[in-house]
């Protein structure tokens, strides 16, 4: 499995997001996090910002998360705008495995997210249905949140959902992570990180993406051996 870095904006200037953007060229995606202050406490972005980066930032892969309600009704929105891949969150979704048909009907991957009190073992037999699993290692709705330990069994469990599945699906981990945090998270089974603060609160974010990414590589590499 390659592993993806995948920087969280929510940390960066959001009055200046494509220069912010730019300032993270070995990125493997950008993640942008929509919130509507109802499932999550905090207010963040919309459709017509995340159009505007979209045509602003063509051939950049946009990680779209949605922590918003009626996830069903919006979702395929975002899929709409040419954003490459969506999450929308179990826990506020009536109809998962129609939302993320429709998705991948529009030509984006489709990602459900799950809060850290949400178990993954539901999943299990729909898992096939999606791209990538998020698992939060966060409450979500705000950055900067020390990494949950306890969520490392849940990441396991969902690596051996995926193994067992014989599909190529990513997992996601997405709150605290950092050069503290991601070996943990390499360990466990994920491969795509998202990480915020420990990027955008650096003097030099790209070093810290490609830091990150040498040393999930590197962890990887100690545990095939």
């Amino acid at each position: 499995m390659a592993n993806r870095i995948h920087p969280s904006i929510l940390n960066a200037n959001l009055a200046a997001l494509d220069s912010e953007i730019a300032r993270i060229p070995s990125a493997d995606a950008i993640h942008l996090d929509v919130m509507d202050g109802h499932f999550v406490p905090n207010l963040t972005l919309g459709l017509p910002v995340i159009e505007c980066l979209r045509k602003n930032n063509a051939g950049r892969f946009l990680d779209i998360h949605l922590m918003i309600e009626n996830a069903d009704v919006w979702a395929p929105q975002y899929a709409e705008l040419g954003c490459e891949s969506v999450t929308f969150h179990l826990e506020a979704s009536q109809a998962p495995i129609r939302t993320a048909r429709q998705l991948r009907s529009l030509g984006s991957r489709a990602a459900v997210g799950l809060r850290p009190q949400t178990p993954i073992e539901p999943l299990a037999d729909i898992i096939t249905e999606f791209d990538m699993i998020l698992i939060m290692t966060v409450d979500p709705g705000f950055g900067g949140q020390r990494f949950l330990d306890g969520m490392l069994g849940k990441i396991a469990r969902t690596r051996q959902l995926v193994k067992a599945s014989g599909t190529d699906i990513w997992i996601q981990v997405d709150g605290g992570v950092s050069e503290e945090t991601i070996d943990r998270c390499v360990d466990a089974g994920a491969d795509v990180f998202v990480a915020g603060s420990a990027v955008f609160r650096s003097d030099d974010p790209d070093a810290v993406v490609r830091a990150l990414k040498g040393q999930a590589d590197l962890r990887c590499g100690c545990r095939a051996h």
